[in-house]
């Protein structure tokens, strides 16, 4: 494979490569599926990337993701979701976990800045404590373009499986 912009690790070796990095560098911290990565992802992960100097990308790993959305997902499995993540220049580390949500990352990882999408309620943000517990923000960005992994599921459906030009 080719080389990455960013670079996919697993949390000990993420850790280690962030100790030198606190207090010199601001450590922005997302996460998602990323099942099929579109535009709005891409936007949304620039943006992420502009609040700080390091940006920290979790992804569920594909059981998580199944039991969050249904056995029929991921559609790209965690290996080919990463190595596109990876491959984002705005993205610095990108790291798995297996929990339905980031919280123990996020507590590992303490970042300064926690970000979410627009359609997440500030008070709803998982790891929002621990963030705010040693003064760092928890932000969340606007979406740019009205798109989702779901909505391009629905669109292939209905043109393909019925219903379609």
């Amino acid at each position: 494979m080719a080389e990455n912009c960013g670079k996919f690790l697993p949390l000990g070796e993420l850790l280690r490569e962030l100790q030198p990095l606190r207090g010199k560098k601001k450590i922005v911290f997302t996460n998602g599926c990323f099942d099929i990565i579109h535009a709005g992802h891409v936007h949304y992960l620039k943006e992420c990337k502009g609040l700080g100097d390091i940006l920290v990308v979790g992804i569920n790993s594909d059981d998580s993701i199944r039991r969050l959305k249904g056995e029929k997902r991921p559609i790209l499995p965690l290996e080919m979701r990463a190595y596109v993540l990876s491959n984002i220049c705005a993205v610095d580390y990108v790291v798995p976990f297996e929990e339905d949500t980031p919280y123990n990352l996020i507590k590992e990882i303490k970042p300064d800045i926690l970000v979410k999408g627009g359609d997440w309620d500030i008070d709803r943000i998982v790891g929002r404590d621990i963030v705010e517990s040693y003064g760092g923000k928890v932000l969340t960005i606007p979406f740019e373009f009205d798109i989702s992994t779901t909505k391009i599921v629905e669109e292939i459906k209905r043109r393909y499986c019925g219903g379609g030009d």
